[in-house]
């Protein structure tokens, strides 16, 4: 063998690189690593997604922090959200091929996004619409999919009444919108300077927290989002008609 076949097999032999955002250790911000790792392989049910942005949610730094309700372990690459063009696909994938412009989630322990190629279960992604850049995207499915549970879990119908907490925040704005394309009556809650723009997402009314009592101007409601807690979570029993959800 010369020395040029030698060069070839010592090339195909060793893995393709690729950057990834690690941690070798939970704890604070500067445990985070950013270093080059061997280009993960999708298996079955998988498929392999050139990244182009990735999602930043809290339960990444829940995550970091050792503080997940899940077995997560080291080392890891972060991220849970992610846009951007498959790649490649595993044996069993048929919904997907390269070059489809996807975005969602990794797999069911939230890590992996934050790299130039992430892994992805097949059932947690979609194609991308083409209207939202891939940030847009990326940005949207956890607390999209938490919006969407939320009113699940609370079994509402057509025409019947939701209260929504904290409706100028992520999973507020998404459950707002939500809500109004079930054809729900939606009541929301937001500080003054927000009323205007979840009016805008389809809230029937806005209450400004801030100024009034909600319970001043809502009762008798089939549902409510409590996206905030504490006091609101028992202040809103009240406002829920008997055999209503609180979710």
């Amino acid at each position: 063998m010369n020395a040029s076949e030698n060069a070839k097999l010592s090339h195909a032999s060793t893995p393709a690189l690729s950057k990834a955002v690690r941690v070798h250790a939970y704890g604070p911000p500067e445990v985070i690593s950013y270093e080059d790792v061997p280009r993960p392989q999708p298996g079955a049910g998988e498929v392999l997604v050139h990244v182009k942005a990735a999602g930043v949610g809290p339960w990444d730094a829940s995550i970091r922090s050792g503080k997940s309700a899940l077995p997560q372990p080291l080392p890891l690459t972060l991220g849970s959200d992610l846009s951007g063009i498959v790649e490649a696909v595993g044996p069993g994938v048929t919904g997907f091929r390269p070059g489809d412009h996807v975005f969602g989630v990794t797999n069911p322990r939230f890590v992996g996004a934050y790299a130039e190629y992430a892994v992805a279960s097949a059932d947690m992604i979609a194609r991308k619409p083409a209207r939202l850049d891939d940030e847009e995207a990326a940005s949207a499915p956890v607390i999209a999919i938490t919006a969407m549970r939320a009113l699940q879990h609370a079994g509402l119908q057509r025409g019947q009444s939701v209260l929504i907490h904290g409706a100028a925040g992520n999973v507020g704005a998404y459950a707002v919108q939500l809500a109004h394309r079930a054809g729900l009556r939606v009541t929301a809650t937001a500080s003054g300077q927000d009323v205007d723009y979840v009016r805008s997402l389809g809230a029937d009314e806005v209450i400004d927290f801030r100024a009034e009592r909600f319970e001043d101007k809502a009762s008798d409601l089939d549902a409510v989002i409590d996206l905030v807690g504490g006091e609101t979570q028992l202040r809103s029993i009240a406002v829920v008609k008997t055999g209503g959800a609180q979710v």
